[in-house]
């Protein structure tokens, strides 16, 4: 029986004992909110990007590709209201002069009643089986009725304070909530102010004639300021749009959960170019094209939900989440926006220079609507990571750690194994790797006794393992271990890559999109 394994030390343990994550700079005590990705983690993060790049851009005609620089010219901030508005409401901790958002503790208080919530309903559906009727369930029992009604309360105050830009409220909303500092329990907290989230430098030859600029909060005005250079290469219609994988920095004031949220991290966005009034439509169809990518990988609809903002951005006319069930509760995994041409119009105010799009078929000139899809990669790396990261009770009793990582995104996608280092098994084996290496990402294993190299790769997240013994020198086939079963199977030499490629090729995964 696998269990998910739930817990966030464990998920970050795991990470570093097996190459995927580590502290960055951990010989000088680490860097906070910082991290490296290692030999295991640059490849799944690799594999995840490419997934998405494929099934964005080589599988849309009308979606192009870019690369915007990290640096970019200062107004370009001005432009797109960062400089005046991107920026958190920050509260202090007076005992343990720790900081926080202030949003982002009520969120945590919201996200504890809904974990209670979830937990009184899967009480009682044990109890009741199939019979129970959550919704009724939720409107006639007087505990979950208080915890929604609690919830509830608290998310309007939350949302109307922001929306008022009222630090007053949201300081009185915290003391009402009888919030503490999850560190201490402590309840002495400072007013709420402002933080501005920008990282500032400098570029110049020398300190005279530098120049002020900021670290790109965002992917996406990289590809607002290049919309005409990329429509008319591309002799592009409307709609279309323009993908880009990119870093992004915000000094944020609580950078926590692990890889959740940092302050240098990278993007996966689209920006999906459509005449005025037909913003909303494609915001929908984005909505459910997106929805259906995350489901093709296999970890678990119920993990998934659409939240609508309760507060939407200045660029905004319409806007939602794709939440994703961490093990800390339902986070923000991907955000869809119908963007509308705010920044298109405020580039061309603040350069005055023409951005418009000339329509052939209504033979006029017009800023076109944008759509944006954006999810964060580290945050989808984590969310693949902490469904994937199981512990299973065998038959036996024992217990084994296994990485189910979706096949088409695992670092490795093969482990060779040769029983023994002698009787040439070692040289049958390499011959194998040197013909697999071409088309997928195999590694050879001839360290410890063949159990132990199977819970190594099953930890590691390998799905395939690949078992070269005696006989396979007379009958030139070899065992295949499938991670998940632990079912194993005899199979020609010749016929491995054939199995490999149907089970772990991303085509037949984007093929279904």
């Amino acid at each position: 029986m696998a269990n998910r394994v739930a817990s966030l030390k464990s998920i970050v343990s795991h990470a570093k004992k097996y190459g995927y994550v580590f502290p960055s700079s951990e010989i000088y005590d680490g860097l906070s909110a910082v991290y490296d990705y290692g030999q295991n983690g640059v490849a799944l993060k690799d594999n995840i990007k490419r997934y998405w790049w494929k099934a964005m851009v080589q599988l849309n005609e009308n979606i192009e590709g870019l690369d915007a620089a990290i640096f970019m010219h200062p107004t370009t901030w001005q432009a797109s209201g960062h400089v005046d508005a991107f920026s958190d409401p920050l509260i202090d901790n007076r005992d343990t002069q720790k900081r926080y958002r202030a949003d982002g503790l009520i969120e945590d208080y919201i996200a504890e009643l809904d974990r209670k919530i979830q937990g009184a309903c899967s009480r009682a559906a044990k109890r009741f089986g199939s019979d129970f009727d959550m919704a009724l369930y939720e409107r006639t029992n007087p505990r979950v009725k208080e915890y929604i009604e609690q919830r509830d309360k608290a998310r309007r105050k939350m949302v109307d304070a922001l929306e008022r830009d009222d630090l007053e409220a949201l300081t009185k909303l915290i003391a009402d909530l009888g919030i503490a500092d999850p560190v201490s329990g402590s309840k002495n907290w400072t007013d709420v102010r402002r933080f501005n989230l920008m990282f500032g430098t400098q570029l110049a030859a020398s300190p005279d004639s530098s120049a002020d600029l900021y670290l790109r909060p965002e992917t996406a005005q990289g590809v607002f300021v290049n919309f005409l250079n990329v429509q008319k290469t591309a002799r592009q219609k409307l709609p279309f749009g323009i993908a880009q994988v990119g870093k992004a920095f915000r000094n944020e004031i609580t950078a926590r959960q692990f890889i959740f949220r940092m302050r240098e991290f990278e993007q996966m966005e689209l920006q999906y170019f459509v005449r005025p009034g037909d913003g909303l439509k494609h915001y929908e169809a984005w909505k459910e094209k997106r929805m259906r990518w995350h489901l093709s990988l296999g970890l678990g609809q119920e993990n998934y939900r659409f939240r609508d903002h309760d507060k939407l951005a200045h660029y905004a006319d319409a806007a939602s989440d794709i939440e994703f069930r961490f093990p800390f509760g339902f986070k923000e995994l991907e955000g869809i926006h119908s963007r509308t041409d705010f920044d298109l119009r405020n580039h061309e105010k603040y350069a005055n220079k023409k951005l418009q799009f000339f329509d052939p078929l209504r033979k006029a000139h017009y800023l076109p609507h944008v759509v944006e899809t954006s999810v964060g990669l580290d945050r989808l790396f984590l969310a693949v990571f902490s469904i994937a990261l199981q512990e299973e009770t065998l038959a036996d009793g024992s217990m084994r750690t296994v990485l189910r990582l979706p096949p088409i995104l695992a670092p490795t996608q093969a482990a060779i194994l040769p029983l023994v280092k002698k009787d040439g098994l070692p040289e049958i084996a390499r011959a194998l790797f040197g013909d697999l290496k071409y088309d997928f990402n195999v590694r050879l294993d001839d360290k410890d006794a063949i159990g132990r190299r199977y819970r190594r790769q099953d930890a590691a997240g390998t799905p395939y393992c690949i078992t070269i013994d005696h006989d396979t020198r007379q009958d030139q086939s070899a065992t295949l271990r499938n991670r998940d079963t632990m079912q194993q199977a005899r199979m020609p030499l010749t016929q491995i890559a054939a199995f490999l490629d149907a089970r772990i090729s991303m085509k037949a995964h984007l093929k279904k999109l």
